[in-house]
């Protein structure tokens, strides 16, 4: 699962751009993943919570991305992710002013479950059938 947390300063974000942005971070993911272990979170830093080298920084954007269904390996499929993320991130955080970081964690595999299911191989039948139906659901597993 990709699970996006987006830690930011109060009113920087309204309803309907989170929402907005959610959907452009889970089209990221959409042709390869189902679309349901896209996980995004908003959250809200109250003004003098976040402080950078010390200081206090009210525009500040931090990201931090979680990959579990997915690892990046290639250094040049790295580049073009990191493109894509600044390319949806962009007119919500710098376009707005705001300073920002990403950074990507991999987290094993092995070590992940959906509703107590072991999640499917990549681009097996159950993973597609994951996909299709959009939903966690038993398997057969080999």
């Amino acid at each position: 699962m990709p699970m996006w947390q987006i830690y930011h300063p109060e009113n920087a974000f309204t309803d309907a751009d989170k929402q907005e942005l959610a959907q452009k971070i889970t089209g990221i993911y959409e042709s390869f993943l189902p679309r349901f272990y896209v996980n995004v979170f908003f959250h809200t830093v109250p003004k003098m919570n976040l402080y950078i080298g010390g200081e206090p920084a009210g525009d500040f954007v931090r990201v931090v991305i979680e990959h579990i269904a997915r690892s990046i390996t290639d250094p040049e499929q790295q580049r073009q992710f990191l493109k894509g993320c600044a390319r949806v991130l962009e007119p919500y955080v710098s376009g707005r002013g705001y300073r920002w970081e990403l950074h990507v964690d991999d987290t094993p595999f092995e070590l992940w479950t959906i509703n107590g299911f072991k999640p499917p191989l990549p681009n097996t039948p159950a993973e597609i059938q994951w996909r299709t139906e959009n939903k966690p659901s038993a398997y057969e597993q080999a």
